[in-house]
C-alpha cells in the first residue's frame, strides 16, 4: 500500500527499482581514479584492504563484513582480489542503491510535507486525497501500522526506507 502510493505520488518508480544505474562518463572516471589511487602495486587488482580505502574515497563507509561479502560475491575468479572491470560492476550497483536510496527520501519527504522528520495519518490521509485514492482512515492506519515498527503511531525515514526496501522498490 504505502509503496505504491509512494511510487505513483513520487512519479519516478523505475528510476527507484532500476538495478544498475546507467553512469556517466565523469562517474566512470572517478571510480577508474579511486581504483587507480589504490591499486598502489600498479597490478590491476586492489584487496581487501585497499577495497575499503577506495569505497570510503568514493563516498562509502563500509563494514569489515561487507567489504567480505562484496569480494566473495565479484570475485569471479576467486584471486582474493577485485581487477577494475569487477570494481566497476560492483561500484555501479552501490551508486545505484545510493541514487534509489535519494529517490525514495524524496518519496518520503513528498509526503512529510509539514517537515515533521515523519509519515502521519494526516499526511497519508492528504496524498490519498491528492492522487484521488479513495480510502478510510482505518486502511490508511493499517498502513501506518505495516510500516511503523517503533509503535508510535508514524512512519520515520528508516522504516519508510525499510518497507520500500521490503517491497523491492529500492
Amino acid at each position: 500500500f504505502l509503496s505504491s502510493m509512494a511510487s505513483r505520488k513520487g512519479g519516478d518508480s523505475k528510476n527507484v527499482s532500476s538495478k544498475v544505474a546507467e553512469l556517466t562518463a565523469e562517474q566512470k572516471q572517478e571510480i577508474r581514479e579511486a581504483f587507480d589511487l589504490f591499486d598502489t602495486d600498479g597490478s590491476g587488482s586492489i584487496d581487501k584492504n585497499e577495497l575499503k580505502v577506495a569505497m570510503r574515497a568514493l563516498g562509502f563507509e563500509p563494514k569489515k563484513e561487507e567489504i567480505a561479502k562484496m569480494i566473495q560475491d565479484i570475485d569471479k575468479d576467486n584471486s582474493g582480489e577485485i581487477d577494475f572491470p569487477e570494481f566497476l560492476e560492483m561500484m555501479t550497483a552501490k551508486m545505484g542503491e545510493r541514487d534509489s536510496k535519494t529517490e525514495i527520501l524524496k518519496a518520503f519527504r513528498l509526503f512529510d510535507d509539514d517537515e515533521t522528520g515523519y509519515i502521519t495519518l494526516e499526511n497519508l490521509r492528504r496524498v490519498a486525497k491528492e492522487i484521488g485514492e479513495s480510502m478510510t482512515d482505518k486502511e490508511l492506519q493499517e498502513m501506518i501500522e505495516e510500516a511503523d515498527r517503533t509503535n508510535d503511531g508514524k512512519v520515520s525515514e528508516d522504516e519508510f526506507l525499510r518497507i520500500m526496501k521490503k517491497t523491492s522498490l529500492y
